[in-house]
């Protein structure tokens, strides 16, 4: 709806109309947002049910994911199947395929941390190269 020249002199009941429509349309707009999000939501879910990225935008009503082993679990279950010593990129991919979820958009700066902090359970055998301490 238009504004009203300033100046130009409304009835009190002209301008109780035009702010009932305004609301109207407000209350409108919440309902279609409300919509709009939860169909949002649907497709970020299918996006992430298939292993996708959204860009821009929060994960909706998505929270920390809930994995049965923690990292350092699932990393020494990678790397004590190994046979040599992994490189990072190696191990993240293993971590993944061993059904470890994230949303982390840097999961594989997140698997260095742990392995550099976790001393007494991996060992660096080589500039990017981990294995599991105590196997060779």
């Amino acid at each position: 709806m238009a504004r009203p020249k300033a100046g130009s002199n409304l009835s009190i009941s002209q301008l109780e109309s035009m702010l009932s429509s305004r609301l109207a349309d407000l209350q409108h707009l919440h309902k279609e947002h409300s919509k709009l999000s939860h169909q949002l939501a649907d497709v970020e879910k299918k996006i992430a049910a298939l292993g996708g990225k959204t860009k821009g935008r929060a994960h909706i009503g998505g929270g920390r994911v809930k994995n049965e082993k923690s990292l350092v679990e699932t990393l020494e279950l990678v790397l004590g199947a190994a046979t040599a010593p992994m490189k990072v990129g190696d191990v993240v991919d293993g971590v993944l395929k061993a059904g470890y979820h994230t949303k982390s958009d840097n999961f594989r700066g997140i698997v260095n941390q742990t392995l550099i902090k976790e001393r007494r359970r991996f060992v660096s055998a080589g500039r990017g190269l981990y294995s599991i301490k105590g196997k060779k």
